[in-house]
């Protein structure tokens, strides 16, 4: 195993979570060489049956392991290649074949699976002293333990997104108090279909994304949307008022500058994708809602509004529920009823007829779906909405997002802050890794609403509690 041209090479052994998290993590270490303890193929062995993620996830990671294994020409104390299939990592990778014991100290039974694979990291340690041996793995008490012992213990990082959540692209930028003197010379101006457009020229202009919103909170205030971009020129638009009555969506008027921001965003069609960030009571469901259900029922561009999200209980699970799949949806969408009940409540001139009627309307044309049956689905001229989008993987979103058919907006919700899924953290949420990785499309954009807006209590209590 000691070969002389990766003597310098780390050892990385992998814990079975590692795989179920990724799969693909086998071909993520580069030149480094990858030991897999028999326990660990054991554990993806008896992971790999059902229709969960884990299981699907477990059933890939046999097979990547079958294909590195079947194509390789080496004897297995040689290790297996893991350059297969174009990729560009030229460690190998090891698999268990004898008994490994490394001393553990008394109290740790050595029947456990988290302790075995920690033996083995003792073995190989004691084995080859001259190279680094880590244990990977995304279970921080077997970490502590490993490092307890002295040694090396590392979470598996290669999914994150972003290493510091405070860089995470925020949609909107505050232009400087001396803005106007460095881009105002020679700048261009004209209307267009009711709207004010600015092409300006300066070295702020490199920085912004296309579908970024600016802002000017000085002498005259000023509100845009990068609608444009070409080295250091860039068009702005002014953005529609929407904190005005008269601009109001199903009786909703934005609140603060970041709402009218998001629904400049929402309310317009040519944006598909459309992430809005933001702590509880930002406005994040109301705002999408209200746009959803004028786009809907009033200027009839979608035919109707989808409504999921990640079914990740905070307390005790409430156990089986009865009925059909809306039914069994109905308790996870109390946030959905408290504000269909609000936007309900806006026109004061219905009477309590009327408002029956809209309710009956609005139920009609909302649906409630589960993510677990959005394979193989094409959603056509329908508005989805996305809600607890922090609790999704990458590759969760990448499967709900793809499912998006001609004439379509999708719209996910979510704060980082509140994720309740195991192993997924603000850095490799698929939140995080959308926003990421759309910003700057001109169909896509994206909000980070800061400020609470429910009532005094609850933003007192987000402060100090």
């Amino acid at each position: 195993m000691a070969r002389k041209s990766h003597i310098h090479s780390k050892i990385f052994v992998l814990d079975t979570n590692v795989l179920m998290h990724d799969p693909s993590s086998l071909f993520h270490f580069d030149e480094h060489d990858i030991f897999l303890p028999m326990i660990t193929l054991e554990e993806l062995d008896n992971n790999k049956k059902g229709m969960t993620e884990v299981a699907r996830n477990a059933r890939q990671a046999s097979r990547f392991l079958d294909e590195i294994v079947t194509g390789a020409q080496t004897a297995m104390e040689d290790g297996f290649p893991l350059s297969i299939n174009d990729r560009n990592c030229s460690g190998r990778l090891f698999l268990q074949t004898k008994q490994m014991n490394g001393e553990l100290p008394a109290g740790m039974p050595t029947s456990k699976a988290d302790n075995q694979i920690i033996s083995v990291v003792m073995h190989l340690q004691q084995q080859y002293p001259k190279r680094e041996v880590i244990l990977v793995s995304k279970d921080i008490n077997m970490r502590i333990k490993a490092r307890a012992l002295g040694y090396a213990a590392e979470d598996y990082f290669n999914d994150k997104v972003l290493e510091d959540t405070d860089l995470l692209y925020t949609g909107l930028k505050a232009l400087p108090q001396d803005f106007w003197e460095h881009h105002g010379k020679g700048m261009e101006s004209w209307q267009e279909a009711g709207h004010t457009f600015y092409r300006i020229k300066g070295p702020l202009c490199s920085s912004l994304m296309i579908n970024e919103f600016v802002y000017f909170e000085y002498d005259n205030p000023f509100h845009a949307i990068v609608r444009e971009l070409n080295g250091n020129t860039a068009v702005l638009e002014t953005v529609k008022d929407f904190t005005h009555l008269k601009h109001s969506v199903w009786g909703i008027t934005a609140r603060n500058r970041e709402q009218n921001f998001a629904l400049n965003l929402l309310m317009n069609p040519e944006v598909d994708f459309i992430t809005l960030l933001g702590q509880a009571g930002t406005g994040k469901t109301l705002l999408t809602l209200a746009s959803a259900l004028t786009q809907t029922l009033d200027h009839k561009l979608y035919s109707e509004i989808i409504m999921t999200r990640v079914t990740v209980p905070v307390g005790e699970d409430i156990g089986f529920l009865p009925g059909t799949e809306e039914e069994k949806m109905a308790p996870w969408m109390g946030a959905l009823e408290d504000d269909l009940d609000v936007l309900n409540k806006t026109d004061e001139n219905a009477g309590d007829w009327g408002r029956a009627a809209t309710q009956d309307l609005i139920r009609s044309r909302v649906k409630i779906k589960s993510l677990n049956f959005m394979r193989g689905r094409t959603f056509l001229n329908k508005f989805l909405i996305i809600d607890e989008a922090q609790n999704l993987t990458p590759k969760q979103m990448k499967t709900l997002v793809t499912r998006a058919g001609p004439g379509t907006k999708v719209v996910c919700l979510g704060n980082i802050a509140q994720i309740d899924t195991p192993y997924l953290t603000e850095g490799s949420s698929g939140l995080t890794y959308v926003v990421d990785r759309f910003k700057g499309w001109e169909h896509s954009g994206h909000v980070t609403l800061m400020r609470g807006e429910r009532s005094r209590l609850a933003d007192y209590a987000a402060e100090v509690l």
